[in-house]
C-alpha cells in the first residue's frame, strides 16, 4: 500500500509526519534543527529519498539542508546564492549598484524529471536555480531585471517570491508570485519574464488596475491543466484559463475572499480548497470557526467543510506555504495552523482529524506520496 509523508516546517524546527495510505495513524519525526525557523521543506518528485529544508535565524542567517533518505538524516549545503558571479551583489531596482539583502529562502520548487535540480524563492524577491542538489546557485537574472522591478514593494511578510510552479507539459514554463509585485511567467526557462496580473484590481494602488504591484498570496494549478491557475489574493479568489493572461474573480460565495492558502484536488482539476482568513488585520477565521471551502465548480461556488474541525473560539491562522495536497484515491488534503496543529483529510475535505497538535507555529506544509 502506498503511503505519504507529510513534511512540516514551524517556527522551531521541521518535524516529518509518515503514515500508510490509510492515513489514520501516523509517525512523529522531529524537531530537526530545533529552534531554528524553517521556512519550507520539500521533496522531490522523482526521488523520495531527496528532500530540501530552508533553515534561518535572526542571528545565524539562512542555511540550505538536503537529505538524502527521507529526512532521517540532514547535511547543509554549501549557500553560494550568486548574482552575476558575485555573492551577495545585485543592482538595485532602479538600476544602481546596491549591497543585496538576502534576507531568506522562502520557498523551495525540485524539478520534475532532476533530483538534483531545485529552484529557489528569495527574500528581498529574486528566483535562483541549482543544478548541483543545493550546492550552487545561479539567478535567474532576468527576473529582477525586468523594467517593473522599481514598482515592486513588500507586503507585510516582505518582499518575498514565495510561490513557484514548473509547467509540467513545458520544462521552459515557469509561474511565480511575489508579494507585493504580483505573478508572473518566463517561456524560456528564465532568461526573460513578463508580469501576467491583467485583470487584477487593488484598492490600495494608486492605478487599481496596474501591471504590477499587487500582493498575490498564493497560486496554484493541476498538472493536468497548466493554463489554468487559481490565486489567493490579498483580497480576492481569482482564475486564468490562459496561462495569466488574464484573471477573473471566483470567490462566489465565500464569507470572506482574504486568506493566505489556495490549492488544487489532485484528481479533479475543477475542485479547489481555500480557508478564509477574517480581514488583513485580523488574521483568523470568521466568528473564530475553522472552515475550509471547496468548490468543486473552479470557483463561485462554495461548501463549508466544518467536520473535525473547531467551530468556536478558534483564533488561528493558515499561512500561504501551511496547504497541500497527496495524490492518493481518495484525495488527501492537509493543513498547519500558527496554533501548531497540523490537520488531514483522507476524504478529500469530507471529514478532518489532528494528525499532531501543540507543535510550534506551521510555516509550511508539503507531501510526498510514497511507493
Amino acid at each position: 500500500m502506498s503511503g505519504v509523508r507529510v513534511l512540516v516546517g514551524t517556527r522551531k524546527g521541521a518535524f516529518v509526519l509518515t503514515s500508510d495510505g490509510k492515513r489514520e495513524k501516523w509517525d512523529v519525526s522531529g524537531p530537526h534543527f530545533g529552534g531554528w525557523e524553517i521556512y519550507h521543506l520539500k521533496g522531490s518528485p522523482v526521488d523520495p529519498n531527496r528532500l530540501y529544508a530552508s533553515q534561518s535565524t535572526g542571528w545565524f542567517g539562512q542555511i540550505l539542508q538536503r537529505s538524502d533518505d527521507g529526512g532521517q538524516t540532514w547535511e547543509p549545503v554549501d549557500n553560494k546564492f550568486e548574482y552575476d558571479g558575485v555573492p551577495g551583489t545585485h543592482q538595485w531596482y532602479d538600476g544602481t549598484p546596491h549591497p543585496w539583502e538576502f534576507k531568506r529562502v522562502w520557498h523551495l520548487e525540485p524539478s520534475l524529471s532532476d533530483p538534483d535540480t531545485v529552484y529557489a524563492g528569495v527574500e528581498d524577491a529574486a528566483m535562483f536555480r541549482s543544478t548541483d542538489g543545493g550546492r550552487s546557485w545561479q539567478e535567474l537574472a532576468g527576473l529582477r531585471g525586468h523594467g517593473s522591478g522599481p514598482n515592486w514593494q513588500p507586503g507585510a511578510g516582505g518582499l518575498c517570491l514565495h510561490t513557484i510552479l514548473l509547467d509540467p507539459s513545458n520544462p521552459e514554463r515557469i509561474f511565480i508570485a511575489i508579494s507585493a509585485a504580483g505573478v508572473f511567467r518566463t517561456d524560456d526557462a528564465g532568461k526573460t519574464w513578463q508580469p501576467i496580473n491583467r485583470g487584477l484590481r487593488s484598492e490600495f494602488l494608486p492605478d487599481q488596475d496596474a501591471e504590477v504591484g499587487h500582493c498575490v498570496h498564493r497560486i496554484a494549478m493541476h498538472r493536468s491543466r497548466p493554463n489554468v491557475l487559481f490565486m489567493q489574493k490579498h483580497w480576492n479568489v481569482m482564475r486564468t484559463d490562459d496561462a495569466g493572461e488574464s484573471w477573473h474573480e471566483v470567490s462566489g460565495n465565500l464569507p470572506t475572499d482574504f486568506g493566505f492558502v489556495i490549492d488544487v484536488h489532485a484528481h479533479e482539476p475543477e475542485t479547489i480548497y481555500v480557508l478564509p482568513i477574517k480581514s488583513d488585520s485580523e488574521h483568523y477565521p470568521p466568528d473564530g470557526k475553522l472552515r475550509v471551502y471547496r468548490s468543486r465548480t473552479g470557483g463561485n461556488e462554495w461548501e463549508a467543510l466544518t467536520n473535525g474541525l473547531p467551530q468556536s473560539d478558534c483564533y488561528v491562522n493558515v499561512l500561504r506555504d501551511a496547504m497541500s495536497v497527496d495524490s492518493l484515491d481518495p484525495c488527501g488534503v492537509y493543513f498547519g495552523t500558527t496554533g501548531g496543529q497540523v490537520y488531514c483529510s483522507a476524504d478529500a475535505g469530507d471529514s478532518w482529524n489532528p494528525i499532531v497538535r501543540d507543535l510550534p507555529p506551521v510555516l509550511s506544509v508539503e507531501v510526498q506520496t510514497l511507493p
